[in-house]
This record gives C-alpha cells, structure tokens and sequence, in this order.
C-alpha cells in the first residue's frame, strides 16, 4: 500500500474520531486537553515508513532502470532475513504509538467528564453561595438570638423557681395553718368531746348521788314512822297556834328601798339563779316583794307565780302585768298538790320567821316540790360579821339570821339533796375599810353579807 492512500485513510479515520469526539478541551473549564494530533501524524508517518520497508523506489523505464530495479529486488530479498526483526519491532512500536494515542484518548475523555463534573460543581458552589453567605449572616443572627433567648430562658427560669418557692412557701404556709386548724379543732373537739362525757359523768353521779340520798331520806322517813307509831300518845290536843303578828306601822316598800336597795340592783343580784330555773314550767316566789324575780322569770319565758303578805307589793306586781297575788305561805303551801311545783325560790325570807317554824316551811316547800324539782333560799350571811354592825338588824322584821348548816339539815331532813352553797354580795365591796384586814381573816369573818342555798328534791 502507497504512503497516500494509508495518509488518506489515516485522515479519514481522524475525522470521523473529531466528529465522534469534537470537543478537544475541557468543556466549562479553562482546562486545556492534551492535542493528539501531532501524536498520530507521527504514528502515520511511522506507518508510512513501516510499508515502505522491502519496497524499491520507482525510476523512469529503461534497460539501465530496469537492470537497477531487479538487482535492488534480490539485495531486498536477501536483506529479508535480516531486517525481518526490525519490521516486526517496528510493527510492535506502532502498536504501542496507537495503545498510548487510544489510553491518551481515553485520559482526555475522562477528564473533559471530571472537567464537566467539576464544572456542575462550580455551578453547584456558585448556588450555594448566596445560600452560604445567607447561611453565615443568618448564623451571627441565629447565635444572638440563641444568646437572647438564653438569657431571657434564664430570667424565665429565675422567674418560675421564684414563683415555684413562693408557691411552696404559700403551700408551706397554708399546709402549716390548715394543719394548726385541723390541730385548734381536733383539741377543741377532743375538749368538747371530753367536756361532754365529764358532764355525762356528772350527771350521771348526780343522778347516782340523788337516788343515793333518795334512799336514805326514804329510809330515815321509815325509820321514824315506825318509831312515832311505837311512842306513846303525848296528850291528844294541838298545840295552839302561833300569835298572828301585828301588822306594820310604817311603809315597808319605802324601806325596802332605801335598805334593800333598787330594782336593777336586786335584779343584778339575781341572775345567778337563772341557769336553775330555765326550762321550768311552774315557779312559785316565796315573799315576792316588788317582783324583781318574777320580770327575771318572764324574760327567760318561765311560768311564775308569786305570793306576798303586803297587798302594796302585790298590787306593784300586778300593775306591771306579774302574777301575784296576797297569801300566807304556810297555807297557801298546805293547800297545793303534792309535788305541784317544779321550782321555788324564796328570798330574803327565812330570817323573818320564828325559828320554830322555819321547818315547817321547809317541809312544805319539800312536799310541793315534785321529784327534780329545784328550790333555792337566799338569806343573810351570819358568818359574816359585818351583817350585825350593818345590815340584819336595820330591819326590825328579823327575828334571827339562820345558819347555812341548820338551813342545809332541815332541806336534807325533809327530802332535798345535791345541796350546793353560794356566797353572795362580798362585804368589802360595800365596806372598803376591811381591804386593811389580811386576806384569810377578812374572808373567814368579813365574807360575804349574803349566801343562797339551792337544791333539788329528791
């Protein structure tokens, strides 16, 4: 084969590689690929030679020519043997010419597809560049908001656990009242409770210590029957009846308010006596006077009744709308129902009658009384001894003051028990001169001008 034609064919060839491969450098980047060219006019040039090996140059014809051409044809063909290697090594180099042209091919289309690859990656780093500066503004922003936010998570934070220890101490606070409440009422309701069953036992060992002294008085009233019905008969005629006293000469009421004292006065006095006759429904006042303890009675919605031997008295009563009315005691008492009566109150009475018919009074008022019924007695205290320089003989009506021992005997005598004494009116309060006296003195012989008696029938 000529030089031309493998030339042209060569050219050929590389054309249609161009057009397979136009692209000679690197697509978007300023990277210049290696020109292989050069490489493979060489390669064809070395071909060229590579044919031409064996051959004898062309001359213009004659004998001379001809003569020349044929001696170079047999030189040839004995250097054959020679120049054989040559031509295979030859062959070899231009094999390896088109392994390096093919590998160099190759190498440029890898890296005008690693140049394009890094060109996608330009393209990619130019997005992200607006995206990274964003990214670094929107980070120094994001840091001092995420300071702001820090500091304003630490404030909250203080503020919850001020809040939290407030409202645990509130909590606190609340839960130590609550429990000093439940405490004040647990104690109050364990007194109350307490309170209660003591007054249970009390009334209990009262009703006990009534029904006790019940069965004495019943047995002692026996005793005595029987030994009355064994004595003998001491003359059969009464003994006569008692002078009737004269009436007085002066006026009573004005005396008794200039030395008794005023109403409210007396009134005052005797609002000790309400807690024993509340919730009574027939109360009879013994000596009645101006009626300060029936008006005490009627305000407490007791039922009252008073009896009195001064007309004057009981028309003072009645005007005031009291239920009063003129009578002697000993047979207004006789002529009553026994056990009619569920209270009496007898004040300032008992040291104007004889001494000899203080028990008949007594025993009248006993037998009036039903069971549970309360009397009380109120007179001069002689213990005191400020009554007899003062008080007990301004009034001439007294006969003798009547000690609290004598008046408790004759009351347990006839059927009255759960005695109890109270001292009324203390002397010093009325005479400041005995505050002078020492105390334990003063108190055994200056007590109290007044005292009251109060029991129950039995």
């Amino acid at each position: 084969m000529e030089s031309a034609e493998l030339i042209a064919i060569l050219r050929e060839v590389r054309e249609r590689v161009r057009a397979r491969n136009p692209a000679t450098a690197a697509g978007g980047i300023d990277v210049a690929l290696p020109d292989l060219l050069p490489l493979v006019h060489a390669r064809d040039a070395a071909l060229g030679k590579v044919a031409a090996i064996g051959s004898v140059n062309p001359r213009s014809g004659g004998l001379v020519n001809a003569v020349v051409q044929t001696w170079k044809r047999l030189v040839a063909r004995v250097l054959d043997w020679h120049v054989r290697e040559q031509v295979e090594f030859n062959r070899k180099i231009l094999t390896f010419a088109d392994a390096v042209i093919e590998a160099n091919r190759q190498m440029n289309q890898a890296l005008a597809e690693f140049s394009a690859r890094i060109a996608e990656q330009q393209n990619v780093a130019e997005e992200m560049k607006d995206t990274r500066n964003h990214w670094a503004s929107w980070r120094a922003e994001w840091e001092h908001k995420l300071s702001e936010n820090e500091i304003q998570f630490l404030r909250s934070v203080a503020d919850l656990q001020g809040g939290f220890q407030h409202r645990v101490t509130l909590m606190e606070a609340s839960h130590r009242d609550l429990m000093h409440t439940h405490n004040v009422d647990f104690h109050a309701a364990l007194e109350r409770h307490g309170f209660d069953i003591q007054k249970r036992l009390w009334a209990d060992l009262e009703k006990m210590h009534t029904e006790i002294e019940r069965i004495i008085h019943s047995e002692l009233r026996l005793v005595r029957q029987r030994a009355q019905v064994s004595a003998p008969v001491m003359g059969g005629a009464e003994a006569a009846a008692p002078a009737t006293t004269p009436p007085l000469t002066f006026d009573y009421a004005r005396f008794a308010e200039r030395f008794r004292g005023s109403e409210d006065y007396v009134n005052a006095g005797q609002q000790i006596y309400l807690p024993y006759f509340e919730g009574r429904k027939n109360v009879l006042d013994i000596g009645c006077g101006r009626g300060e303890f029936l008006k005490l009675m009627r305000t407490a919605g007791v039922s009252a009744k008073g009896i009195e031997l001064s007309a004057e008295s009981v028309a003072i009563c009645r005007s005031q709308g009291l239920e009063a009315e003129v009578a002697d005691v000993y047979p207004y008492l006789g002529s009553l129902p026994e056990g009619s009566l569920d209270g009496i109150f007898c004040s300032q009475v008992v040291e104007h009658l004889p001494p000899d018919r203080l028990p008949e009074l007594i025993r009248l008022c006993a037998q009036s009384l039903a069971p549970g019924g309360v009397i009380a007695i109120e007179t001069p205290n002689p213990e005191c001894l400020a009554i007899f320089a003062t008080h007990f003989y301004l009034d001439p009506t007294h006969t003798r003051p009547v000690p609290h021992p004598l008046l408790i005997f004759y009351l347990e005598e006839f059927g009255v028990g759960n005695i109890e004494v109270k001292r009324l009116s203390p002397a010093k309060d009325s005479m400041p001169a005995l505050n002078s006296l020492p105390e334990d003195f003063r108190d055994a012989f200056f007590g109290a001008l007044d005292y009251a008696v109060i029991g129950r029938k039995l």
